[in-house]
């Protein structure tokens, strides 16, 4: 059978948090590191395994260039497509990352051209993460995108909220608006303003979401476009479009063994306070330096040396995590790139070795360093599972050798304080 949903997803984080809404609404889901080769599927075979409803496949095309971010969409898009996806969902991020050259509008510009459509939405929201959109405007809690710690992202700072503006600097077509008051009067108000717009020669519509509900009714709306671009909230209001709903069933994953480790290369106030707070509880930790690495140290079998005396106490944390002013001061030495391949790399090598010595239940915090970690590790699929906090699940993989390896793949800017803690617990307890 095809899939019902295909997605494409611009960076591995990312992908799972899509995965992990779409798994919470019922669905039976798989995400693909990168786009398959011709005919395979997660587990090898030819097709579409016969369980899944959706495939999310995660590519690492939120920063690169555009046209290669567009060339890696496209394929994507065709083996989805080859797949028999009936809908296409383009997720980016809950804070709209991208630059007035792209990479969001000249992506959904592209899929919009390869189907054919003259029309989509687009809404980063996901309010039980506090992402909402009023007036076209995006908040991160409490305060505007501009206010927020986004403004400080070393690729992509994020300095306008207005996102039909910031849209529009990305795109050759109108943008438009569906705001709350239209939310608020159901589907049939949103399609009969999808509608309007259209008449209007409008081709991408913000649309507000304050509440699940605007996402709920938005999916409904939606269920007969055969593009959606949004961050991870609108996949609440899809998977009824099919009949299908919530189970618990759709995230259950094998039981966890080996030793636990957490790595990350996120440089987000939430990823700092989470640093912050498993250093406070005690436990090991040990802290990536780039400027160490740059200047030829073995910073990556320091970092493993470490982990052997620890791991049977784990878990064990292995960081690269600083406040925006020593990031800054770090790019100014290095440059933004390199400082960031520069970690990336070490803590991928990082990564391999912690899996060479048994590790079995990997945190990775950061998008860019989760990409790195999966491709280093060799892993082409991960069957989702349980939600940790809102946004990041528990995923399940198998690695080159046939041994299991429970993963989970957190945004930055996501989770809770305690994250680190509360994932290795709900191992425990599942």
């Amino acid at each position: 059978m095809g899939i019902r949903l295909g997605a494409i997803a611009d960076d591995f984080t990312g992908a799972t948090d899509l995965a992990n809404n779409l798994v919470r609404a019922g669905m039976r889901v798989v995400q693909l590191i990168d786009v398959p080769e011709e005919g395979d599927r997660a587990d090898g075979g030819p097709g579409i395994a016969e369980d899944v409803d959706a495939v999310v496949i995660a590519l690492k095309s939120r920063t690169v260039p555009v046209p290669e971010a567009v060339d890696a969409s496209l394929r994507a898009l065709a083996w989805l497509r080859g797949a028999g996806a009936e809908q296409i969902y383009f997720k980016y991020c809950s804070t709209f990352d991208s630059t007035p050259a792209g990479n969001i509008g000249p992506v959904a510009e592209a899929l919009m051209d390869a189907l054919g459509t003259d029309f989509t939405v687009a809404t980063p929201a996901f309010p039980d993460n506090g992402r909402t959109v009023f007036k076209g405007h995006l908040f991160v809690g409490d305060v505007l995108l501009s206010e927020s710690g986004m403004r400080d992202h070393p690729l992509t700072p994020m300095t306008d909220s207005n996102l039909v503006k910031v849209l529009g600097a990305q795109t050759t077509r109108p943008v438009g608006l569906i705001d709350h008051t239209v939310l608020a009067g159901g589907a049939d108000a949103v399609r009969a303003r999808i509608a309007e717009l259209r008449s209007q020669g409008v081709a991408f519509a913000i649309a507000d979401a304050v509440s699940n509900d605007d996402l709920l009714r938005l999916g409904e709306a939606v269920r007969d476009l055969p593009l959606v671009t949004a961050g991870s909230g609108l996949a609440i209001g899809l998977p009824a479009n099919w009949g299908v709903e919530p189970s618990s069933s759709a995230a259950q994953l094998s039981p966890a063994a080996g030793h636990r480790a957490v790595v990350s290369g996120s440089v987000s106030t939430a990823t700092n306070g989470q640093v912050r707070a498993f250093l406070d509880t005690g436990r090991p930790a040990f802290s990536v330096d780039p400027l160490r690495i740059a200047a030829g140290a073995d910073v990556a079998g320091e970092a493993l040396a470490f982990a052997d005396a620890h791991l049977a106490d784990g878990p064990v944390l292995i960081y690269s995590t600083e406040a925006p002013d020593a990031v800054r001061g770090v790019q100014r030495r290095l440059g933004a790139a390199e400082a960031g391949e520069l970690v990336e790399r070490t803590l991928a090598e990082v990564a391999r070795g912690l899996v060479a010595r048994g590790v079995r239940q990997l945190v990775v915090a950061g998008g860019e360093t989760s990409g790195a970690v999966v491709q280093a590790l060799g892993v082409t699929g991960l069957r989702i599972g349980p939600q940790i906090d809102p946004g990041v699940p528990w995923c399940a993989a198998t690695l080159p050798d046939g041994s299991p390896l429970h993963l989970t793949l957190k945004s930055g800017n996501f989770g809770a304080p305690d994250f680190f803690s509360a994932a290795f617990a709900l191992l425990e307890t599942s």
